[in-house]
């Protein structure tokens, strides 16, 4: 129940302290230090009863002036009390479809809401106002680079995440700093286009101010440029920053008032470093959230039962990685057929890690294009230093690692590979990583020049990473759009592999045909292997469990290895192959050894090629 139901109620001499033990009054407390209230300062603007200026007023019989001054933030776990009915005052004029819903008493549950149906929500602001914090404060995970940087621009492109606000869910999407004065052809005019196209598909717009600062000129510029290109979207002002508002009473107002020129309604006060106000801005979403989805759900609930039934395939992560300016980003919206990410001639463009949702051939796979990757020195400092980081975690939580080449430099240098690439593709291998190598920009290429790169390219990749044979490369144009259906599709074969599963029945009948053919130094030295299986996949790893005293040799591991590559076709993927020997039970024997060897069998946890571990039988 809000202020002006209150006020309603006032006149007909309803006493509030019935009101307050029946839980009826959900925006303000009881204070222990005054015979008045304690109210929330947001509830407080929305509801229109706290005057703007200095005028004394009576408000249910209690002075103004009395009521106390800083901000009451509670945590959103305890406010199970919150009721989900909105208030009339606090919501759009449009109150019809919330009836039906009051009328059943159940709340929306976001949760189980399916993520196509969410709603959007775009974070949007000039420079350094605090965006990518409260994204991140918003999704729970530090994802969005933050870095405190006045004159530069650290986001550059759209960053899209699930946000979880209490018991709400909604996508919410992290955009660059908006300078509506930057020119067409620059870095941030660019910026500008590729977010006015996003906020053409949103409903609602977070927009954020600073309110240490104040409002500043930058900040009217990017309301005119609101108001011209989102007349339909319902925008919300956020004042970002607003710990320091909370030593006094009339600071928050002035800067209240100030934020209300933007003409976009009254200002949710919050901070996104210490999450102070984010139930004020849980209280304003949520009944703006609600009256969407009674509007979406029913219409999308027929489409999704059918995506569901046909979405049964574990999503692919793909990450792009690669030098600066070899061409990821454009090969990202090549595969998409949309400008997702900034592009452009200047190096180092990206610098967040963006993660980007696709379906192909009915397999959901999230994309993430990486900033270029370098190599960190001690005094690089910064958000470049950042991005760098984050590449290389992208790099252990993707499935496949596409590594990018440039084909230009590629024709011209004496290696195909540099030190960085190498690092890269050892890396991939070594993480256990499928990996599919892409040169790119093999448009500019004469056809001799082509010719050679097509032929130097693979045989150095095999000679870098001899371990992993058949490794998949493709050459591209993603400029033009050549070759992007076939790079998908050997990303999809090298995650195939990578997941194989392999029946122990089927792989001891390989295992004898294999060690009949294989030639040993000595016969009466052979390893006996009693037999193989296959312990785990994401990659393919194997056991052999050999019986006496000779174990299998550096060699012998690379012939099964190679050997399992050629017959069931596993090239290109990492293959781990452990071997542990099996000593039989002699009778008489101490039981302190057998306890000792069974607890080194069970606590052995190793993932090393080879592999030994005593076990009894």
């Amino acid at each position: 129940m809000s202020l002006a139901w209150l006020h309603a109620l006032s006149c007909r001499k309803t006493r509030i302290t019935t009101l307050l033990q029946k839980n009826l009054i959900h925006h303000c407390v009881k204070s222990k230090g005054s015979t008045g209230l304690q109210f929330n300062k947001g509830s407080l603007l929305r509801s229109k009863c706290l005057p703007s200026g200095g005028i004394r007023t009576t408000l249910l019989g209690f002075d103004t002036f009395n009521i106390v001054s800083h901000f009451h933030h509670s945590t959103l776990e305890y406010r199970r009390w919150f009721s989900t009915i909105p208030a009339q005052d606090d919501v759009c004029d449009d109150a019809g479809d919330f009836d039906a819903k009051l009328e059943t008493g159940k709340p929306i549950e976001f949760s189980k809401v399916d993520t196509h149906l969410l709603p959007t929500v775009l974070l949007i602001g000039r420079p350094n106002v605090g965006k990518s914090a409260l994204f991140n404060r918003l999704i729970r995970r530090r994802e969005a680079l933050v870095y405190n940087t006045p004159n530069d621009h650290v986001t550059r492109d759209i960053r899209e995440g699930i946000a979880k606000l209490g018991d709400l869910r909604f996508k919410v999407l992290d955009s660059a700093g908006l300078e509506a004065e930057a020119s067409s052809g620059s870095v941030l005019g660019r910026t500008a286009e590729m977010t006015a196209n996003v906020l053409r598909r949103c409903k609602f717009a977070l927009f954020l101010i600073d309110a240490r600062d104040g409002l500043q000129p930058m900040d009217l510029d990017v309301g005119k440029w609101l108001r011209k290109h989102a007349p339909e979207i319902k925008i919300i002002t956020v004042m970002n920053k607003a710990e320091s508002l909370d030593d006094g009473f009339g600071s928050f107002i002035s800067a209240a008032s100030e934020a209300c020129t933007l003409g976009f309604g009254d200002p949710v006060a919050l901070s996104a470093e210490t999450g102070l106000g984010m139930n004020d801005l849980y209280e304003v979403l949520r009944p703006l959230l609600e009256q969407h989805m009674l509007q979406t759900v029913d219409e999308g609930a027929d489409e999704t039962n059918e995506e569901c039934e046909e979405e049964s395939k574990l999503p692919l992560q793909l990450a792009f990685v690669g030098r600066p300016n070899v061409g990821k980003s454009t090969l990202l919206n090549a595969i998409l057929q949309e400008e997702r990410v900034l592009v452009g001639p200047e190096a180092g463009l990206t610098r967040d890690s963006v993660r980007v949702e696709f379906k192909f051939e009915g397999r959901t796979i999230y994309m993430v294009d990486t900033a270029g990757w370098l190599q960190r020195t001690k005094s690089e400092k910064g958000a470049s230093s950042l991005s760098i980081v984050q590449s290389r975690k992208n790099l252990m939580r993707a499935h496949v690692v596409a590594l990018v080449l440039d084909g230009q430099e590629v024709s011209k240098a004496r290696k195909s590979l540099t030190h960085d690439e190498v690092v890269i593709a050892r890396r991939a291998i070594e993480e256990g990583r499928g990996l599919v190598v892409i040169v790119n920009k093999m448009d500019l290429l004469e056809q001799r020049l082509y010719d050679r790169v097509v032929k130097a390219v693979p045989q150095e990749i095999q000679t870098i990473i001899p371990q992993v044979t058949g490794i998949p490369v493709v050459f591209v144009s993603a400029l033009e759009g050549k070759g992007r259906i076939e790079v998908m599709q050997h990303v999809i074969e090298t995650y195939k592999k990578w997941c194989l599963r392999l029946s122990t029945a089927r792989l001891n009948r390989w295992l004898r045909k294999v060690m009949s053919r294989h030639s040993w130094k000595d016969l009466a030295a052979q390893p006996k292997v009693k037999y193989f299986t296959q312990v785990k996949a994401r990659p393919p790893t194997f056991v052999a469990f050999v019986s006496g005293k000779t174990r299998l040799s550096d060699t012998d591991l690379r012939f099964l290895t190679r050997s399992l590559k050629e017959d069931f076709d596993m090239g290109g993927i990492p293959v781990r192959i452990l071997q542990r020997t099996v000593v039989k039970n002699v009778p008489g024997s101490n039981k302190t050894n057998k306890k000792y060897a069974g607890k080194l069998a069970a606590g052995e946890t190793s993932d090393k090629r080879i592999l030994t571990v005593d076990t009894t039988t």
